[in-house]
C-alpha cells in the first residue's frame, strides 16, 4: 500500500498514471492524503476514491500539517489496515510506480530489511533526469547527513519509499515528526536511536538503497533550491534532538 501525499495538487496530479499503475499491478492500493489544501485537491481524491473503491483510498487532514505529517498520517493508517509492505511515493510520480512492485520483490528476497530507498544515481544505461544544480546540492547535503548519521546513504530524500509493515515501523511512526519536509532523515535517526537502545539492528542491516531505471525533475515541486538552508537548519535540529 503507498501513501501520495498531495497539496494542492488538483491540476498537477496525473490521474491518467494512476489508472494505468492500478492496472498493471493488481497488488497496489493507494491512500491518496489531502494535506490541507486550497485547491480542487480534497474533491479530486474523494472522486478517485469513488472511482476505485477498494484500491484508492483518500485522507483528508483539515489543516495542512507538512509533507511529513501527511506521510505518517497516511502510512499510519496504511499499517493499520494490515498491508504487508508500506511506503510514500511523491504525487508528481518523479519516480514511476512501477517502481513499486521492484521494491516489493526487493524485500521479499531480504527477509532482515526493513526498507528500500529509491537513490536518485546517475549511471550509465539509467534515466535520471535532474538539473546540475540540485544534483550538487543534493550531493552536499547527502554528506552533511551521512555525517549526522554516521551511516553512508547516498540519497535520503528522493520520494520513493517502501517499508516492511511490523512493530518496528510503528515506533518510528508514533510521533509526529519534528521536520516538514526533511522527515526521512528523521526516521532514520529514530531508528538510529533505536539501535543504541538495543531495541533495532543497524541501519546498514535495515535500509537497501535501490538505483533508480528512470526519475525525472517534474516542474511544480514544492520544494525548491532556496529551500537549502532550511533543510540544513532541519538537519542540525535532528542531529541534536536525536544524538547519543
Amino acid at each position: 500500500m503507498v501513501v501520495i501525499p498531495c497539496y494542492n495538487e488538483e491540476h498537477r496530479l496525473r490521474v491518467d498514471a494512476l489508472d494505468q499503475a492500478l492496472d498493471a499491478q493488481p497488488d497496489l492500493d493507494l491512500i491518496l492524503v489531502n494535506d490541507g489544501s486550497a485547491d480542487g485537491t480534497s474533491r479530486l481524491l474523494a472522486r478517485l476514491a469513488a472511482i476505485h473503491p477498494g484500491r484508492i483510498a483518500a485522507l483528508d487532514l483539515p489543516r495542512n500539517r507538512g509533507k511529513g505529517e501527511a506521510v505518517r498520517a497516511g502510512m499510519r493508517s496504511a499499517c493499520a489496515s494490515g498491508a504487508r509492505y508500506v511506503g510514500f511515493w511523491d504525487a508528481d510520480l518523479a519516480t514511476p510506480l512501477d517502481d513499486v512492485a521492484v521494491f516489493a520483490r526487493i524485500l521479499e528476497d531480504h527477509p532482515a530489511l526493513l526498507t528500500v530507498f529509491g537513490s536518485r544515481v546517475k549511471l550509465m544505461g539509467r534515466r535520471i533526469r535532474r538539473s546540475e544544480v540540485r544534483h550538487y546540492l543534493g550531493r552536499v547535503f547527502a554528506t552533511m547527513v551521512s555525517v549526522s548519521l554516521r551511516a553512508a546513504v547516498y540519497d535520503t530524500q528522493c520520494g520513493a519509499k517502501l517499508f516492511r509493515a511490523g512493530p518496528l515501523l510503528d515506533a518510528v511512526l508514533e510521533e509526529p515528526f519534528t521536520s516538514r519536509w526533511i522527515f526521512d532523515v528523521e526516521l532514520l535517526a529514530r531508528l538510529n536511536r533505536l539501535h543504541r537502545a538495543g531495541q533495532a539492528p543497524p541501519l546498514h542491516a535495515l535500509l537497501y538503497e535501490y538505483p533508480l531505471m528512470r526519475w525525472e525533475d517534474v516542474r511544480g515541486s514544492k520544494v525548491s533550491i532556496a529551500d537549502f538552508p532550511r533543510s540544513a537548519l532541519d538537519l542540525l535540529l535532528i542531529h541534536f534532538r536525536y544524538r547519543a
